[in-house]
């Protein structure tokens, strides 16, 4: 799909990925339509891209059909809004467990669900689902998240084969370690020398190319194909060098 002059939604996009996308769709001429939780961010990228915006919490249900009826008419959807925790599993809250359920899994296919329709009888438009590498390697103290992001990807590629032919594409970008401020509202600030940080503009550039290219599946940065590659083919290998090398 041209993005030019095509409405486009993304959400989470108060910063980080969810900005980046939006200024990225924005310079190749679509028309920007933004959600997330910080009014004051969202201000400011609605002004930089020349959209509008809405403020809504995805952790609600009736928050994301509000923000489905104020959408309207969509022709590109990047469901990108994520949270997320770091530590074990037995010490997790549940409520913070619900909140990663809702907003990473439940609130883009209740999204999904609203905006599809519209594309269909217009017989054309794409989602982008943004996922991650953990969801296709599963790293420990990260369950639950992880858990959402491989459904999310399970999600796509059930969905994508269900529309083939009707003109609506489907995608997921799968980004690796992005410089955000993720890692710190999930509690775990990130220290690790390796991998090292990409930009979130890396992961707008994978996002808009999936759309523009029709493509499956986008790592970001590539090369993250490898150890998800390695996951699905070798898995008793990978996890002994998960293991050994963490």
């Amino acid at each position: 799909m041209d993005v030019r002059g095509r409405t486009a939604l993304v959400t989470g996009a108060s910063g980080g990925i969810g900005r980046a996308t939006a200024l990225e769709l924005a310079r190749l001429g679509a028309f920007v339509k933004l959600t997330g939780r910080a009014e004051a961010a969202l201000r400011e990228a609605a002004r930089a891209t020349g959209g509008t915006y809405l403020v809504a919490d995805l952790a609600r249900p009736e928050e994301v059909d509000r923000l489905a009826a104020w959408a309207g008419d969509v022709d590109v959807l990047v469901n990108n809004a994520g949270v997320g925790w770091a530590g074990r599993f037995a010490e997790m809250p549940p409520e913070r467990a619900e909140e990663v359920v809702a907003v990473n899994l439940l609130a883009p296919l209740r999204l999904t669900r609203a905006l599809l329709p519209g594309m269909l009888a217009r017989g054309r438009g794409h989602v982008v689902n943004v996922a991650s590498i953990a969801g296709h390697v599963g790293p420990g103290e990260e369950a639950v998240y992880a858990a959402t992001k491989a459904a999310l990807i399970a999600f796509s590629e059930s969905l994508r084969y269900e529309l083939a032919g009707t003109g609506v594409g489907v995608s997921v970008v799968s980004p690796g370690v992005v410089r955000t401020a993720f890692f710190d509202r999930e509690g775990s600030p990130y220290a690790r020398r390796f991998p090292r940080m990409v930009g979130p503009e890396v992961v707008a550039r994978a996002v808009v190319r999936a759309v523009r290219e029709e493509r499956a599946e986008v790592f970001a940065p590539r090369w993250f194909a490898l150890p998800a590659w390695l996951r699905g083919a070798f898995p008793g290998l990978y996890r002994r060098l998960q293991g050994r090398f963490g």
